[in-house]
């Protein structure tokens, strides 16, 4: 079994990390939520799964992250839930 592709934090995921952050889609408090944005759409990752309903996983943000992702040249990344990733699981 391989490993993970490590991701390089470069100066387009830095530039976009900026961009989400002074668009309004992501807090100044959190940057890094910005930046693993940035970094999973500079490096077109499929999907985030994430628990972060306040500042990445909701409906409002998700469409503001992905008009802000889109207009940048890039595709966003669908934006998930571990339970919308994963489905209903039947016991």
């Amino acid at each position: 079994m391989t490993g993970f592709k490590e991701l390089e934090i470069n100066a387009s995921c830095k530039k976009l990390a900026e961009v989400l952050i002074e668009a309004g889609a992501v807090p100044k408090k959190f940057p890094e939520d910005a930046l693993h944005i940035a970094v999973a759409s500079v490096h077109a990752v499929d999907l985030i799964v994430t628990w972060n309903f306040k500042h990445i996983n909701n409906p409002v943000i998700r469409a503001k992250i992905r008009q802000i992702v889109e207009s940048q040249g890039l595709v966003c990344p669908e934006l998930c839930s571990p339970d919308e990733f994963l489905g209903e699981i039947d016991e």
